[in-house]
């Protein structure tokens, strides 16, 4: 009978001490991962330039739009302005001439993400992944390391600023956005620019029929307020490095 008893009792250690690590290693697990969701970061985005200049960068977002670019391409070299593209990846892979025509012409290319996701929804590594992927076609085509990204859809959580950031990318956004893409007349387009026009200030615009309609007197007003025409990295170059210790 003791010897039955003592049988148990050290069953019942065992089923103890088991138990106790199997906790304890739970615990650590569930911690790791509140703290890979969690993540914190100082790092801002770029809304705008030095306020202290008269300039304005124009910005677009290629994800579509090949049928536009090229007319866009020919107003803005007709009025001898430089614009930042940011381009994504899955996009510049069908495109790869047009992406290449774009850079020739002297304008600005960004990244924009390899496959359009949205960063927010997405791990930090896997924006990184994302991120990379893009550089790389970039780099295939232009031959030149892209700095500035343009998240999808504007969004811009930690995961998002960590991994552009590790990337060695300033994540710019914009002051104004044109909101294009739902359409609107040319004069509202217009309009909007006019009435929000600032220094330093990043306009948003997509390859669409509205933009394009209306770039010749946006780049025509904006001149005529006194406004310089510059690309994002440009606004951003006499204080530059303010703009990446404030983001960092």
């Amino acid at each position: 009978m003791p010897v039955l008893i003592i049988k148990r009792a050290r069953i019942m250690l065992v089923i103890c001490v088991v138990l106790v690590v199997s906790s304890i290693t739970i615990c650590m697990c569930m911690r790791n991962n509140n703290t890979s969701k969690t993540v914190s970061t100082d790092i801002k985005p770029i809304y705008q330039g030095n306020t202290g200049k008269k300039e304005i960068a124009l910005t677009c977002n290629v994800f579509w739009g090949e049928d536009i670019l090229p007319a866009m391409l020919k107003i803005l070299d007709d009025n001898n302005v430089k614009m930042t593209f940011f381009i994504g990846g899955t996009w510049a892979e069908k495109n790869e001439e047009l992406t290449e025509e774009i850079y020739e012409k002297g304008h600005e290319i960004g990244n924009h993400g390899y496959s359009h996701p949205h960063p927010d929804r997405l791990s930090k590594e896997d924006n990184l992944q994302d991120i990379q992927k893009c550089e790389k076609v970039l780099n295939n085509i232009i031959e030149k390391k892209t700095n500035l990204y343009a998240p999808p859809y504007g969004e811009r959580g930690p995961a998002v600023l960590q991994a552009a950031d590790q990337a060695d990318y300033l994540t710019v956004l914009w002051s104004i956005d044109t909101v294009d893409w739902k359409n609107p007349t040319p004069d509202t387009i217009l309009n909007k620019i006019n009435e929000k026009a600032h220094n330093g200030a990043i306009i948003l615009m997509h390859p669409t029929f509205p933009i394009l309609h209306t770039l010749p007197e946006i780049i025509q007003s904006l001149r005529e307020q006194g406004y310089s025409l510059v690309t994002v990295s440009q606004l951003l170059n006499d204080n530059k490095d303010s703009y990446i210790k404030s983001s960092r």
